[in-house]
C-alpha cells in the first residue's frame, strides 16, 4: 500500500566498551505490523550494512515470528541518498545504540526535517526519539518544539543502570528542546500521538505505536482519494 522507511542504529558499542545496538522487539513488532498491513518496508541506518542488536534483547530464537525482521537487519541501506519524498512515513525504533549515533546526525536530521515539512507521519519508540535531537524544522525551531510526545523516561534509564553511561537523559533533553514530554509507569506501554508525531515510551509501546502509524497511513490514503 505504501513505502515505509525504518531507520535503525549503527552503533554497537558504548563508550565504556559494553555492547549495545538496536532493541530487537522495537524493530520486529512494528516491522510485522507494517508488513501485515501490506506496506513495503525499506530498512536503513547511518552506516548501512549489518545492524548490531543489543544482546539483552536478542530473543529471536524465542520468537519465530521475528525471523523475517531479524534477517532484514543483516544488510540494510545507508542513509546517504535516501529521500523523504520516496516514502509515506518513517518509523524509528530504539535501543541504546541510538543515543550515540542519532543525535545531531546531519544526514538523519535533514531527512527527518523533510519528512516533517512534507507532513508525513514520524513514529518512534523508546530511545528512537534520540533521532529528534538536533533536527530543525522549516520554521527554524527544534523538531519537537510544541509537540506532546514520550520517550524512554529518566526514571527508566536509572532503573536499567545506564543513566551515567548515556550522553544525556533523553526525556530531559527533549523537554529542553521544547517538547511536552509525558512519561507514564516505567516499562509499561505508553504512546502519544500529536499531529504527525507518534511516540512510544519503551519496548512495550512498540505494538501500539505501530498500530497508530498504520491507522495514520490509512487516514492519509482516505484524504488522498
Amino acid at each position: 500500500m505504501a513505502a515505509i522507511l525504518m531507520i535503525v542504529t549503527s552503533a554497537g558499542t558504548m563508550p565504556n566498551g559494553h555492547p549495545t545496538g538496536l532493541w530487537l522487539e522495537e524493530f520486529a513488532v512494528p516491522y510485522n505490523a507494517l508488513r501485515d498491513a501490506g506496506h513495503a518496508i525499506t530498512v536503513a541506518s547511518p552506516k548501512g550494512g549489518s545492524t548490531p542488536i543489543d544482546p539483552r534483547s536478542d530473543e529471536a530464537a524465542r520468537h519465530p515470528e521475528w525471523s523475517e525482521a531479524a534477517q532484514r537487519l543483516q544488510q540494510v541501506l545507508p542513509l546517504d541518498g535516501l529521500r523523504a519524498a520516496d516514502y509515506a512515513a518513517v518509523f524509528i525504533p530504539g535501543g541504546h545504540g541510538t543515543m550515540f549515533d542519532f543525535p545531531d546526525n546531519p544526514r538523519l536530521g535533514a531527512l527527518l526535517a523533510d519528512f516533517h515539512a512534507q507532513g508525513k507521519p514520524i513514529a518512534s519508540v523508546c530511545h528512537g526519539p534520540a533521532a529528534f535531537v538536533g533536527v530543525t524544522r522549516a520554521d527554524g525551531k527544534p523538531l519537537v518544539a510544541g509537540y506532546t510526545l514520550t520517550a524512554f523516561s529518566d526514571t527508566e534509564e536509572k532503573l536499567v543502570g545506564l543513566d551515567d553511561v548515556v550522553p544525556f537523559l533523553l526525556s530531559r533533553r527533549l523537554r529542553e528542546l521544547g517538547g511536552n514530554v509525558e512519561n507514564s509507569v516505567p516499562m509499561l506501554s505508553h504512546v502519544k500521538q500529536d499531529r504527525q508525531l507518534i511516540t512510544g515510551q519503551n519496548p512495550k509501546s512498540s505494538a501500539k505505536a505501530a498500530e497508530l502509524l498504520v491507522k495514520a497511513l490509512r487516514a492519509q490514503d482516505v484524504r488522498a482519494a
